[in-house]
């Protein structure tokens, strides 16, 4: 979301993601704790730690990231103001029908189980040079499947588990997209709501 409102208020400034720093932010938060790496967040940009939970990793580690890359805080970046980059146009999928939007969600993991996707997260952990606190492997789907297979819990539960996760991050999401007040609504399960889009973003200017 951080990197949404970056594009949307035009934060050419937000570093790209650089993957040794992570790794040895991770090394650190495993030697001394992540409440640790908030301490030390709140000591270079208050503004931020205080939005920020002391086991919010992902976003203590980016936060530390952009200071390390920029010698910027993270928080006078996002106020800083700036012209966009492109006029843009957001649209936002708001489903009306939440029992519906539940069953998708239900029905695309399953696809996914069938696809192969717990096969591929055993091959991740096959590698040996991958653990459970890495950004990608917190990922809602990755984080179940990793905890189901280090735990051997059963089938059904890392199921439910990660339908359970997916459903809160769609909520999350419908929240914020709420709060976009110039954004352009449409419910995906509507008729017409392909036209609709289309219209939307063939339309000049």
């Amino acid at each position: 979301m951080m990197y949404a409102r970056a594009l949307r208020q035009g934060l050419a400034q937000l570093p790209s993601a650089d993957p040794a720093l992570r790794e040895r932010l991770a090394r650190e938060a495993e030697l001394h704790g992540w409440p640790a790496l908030h301490a030390r967040l709140q000591a270079i940009d208050p503004p931020t730690a205080r939005r920020l939970a002391p086991a919010d990793r992902q976003r203590i580690a980016r936060a530390l990231e952009v200071f390390e890359l920029t010698g910027r805080r993270l928080s006078e970046l996002l106020r800083q103001p700036t012209h966009a980059l492109c006029r843009l146009r957001t649209v936002a999928l708001l489903p009306s029908d939440r029992a519906e939007l539940h069953r998708r969600i239900e029905q695309r993991f399953d696809a996914m189980l069938e696809q192969g996707f717990l096969e591929e997260v055993l091959a991740l952990r096959a590698r040996g040079d991958l653990h459970a606190d890495l950004p990608s492997l917190r990922s809602v789907g990755y984080r179940q499947a990793w905890e189901h297979l280090e735990r051997a819990t059963t089938r059904e539960d890392f199921r439910s588990a990660a339908i359970a996760a997916t459903r809160q991050l769609a909520k999350r999401q419908i929240t914020w997209l709420r709060s976009m007040r110039d954004a352009i609504r449409i419910d995906p399960f509507s008729s017409g709501a392909r036209e609709q889009l289309a219209r939307i973003l063939t339309a000049p200017g």
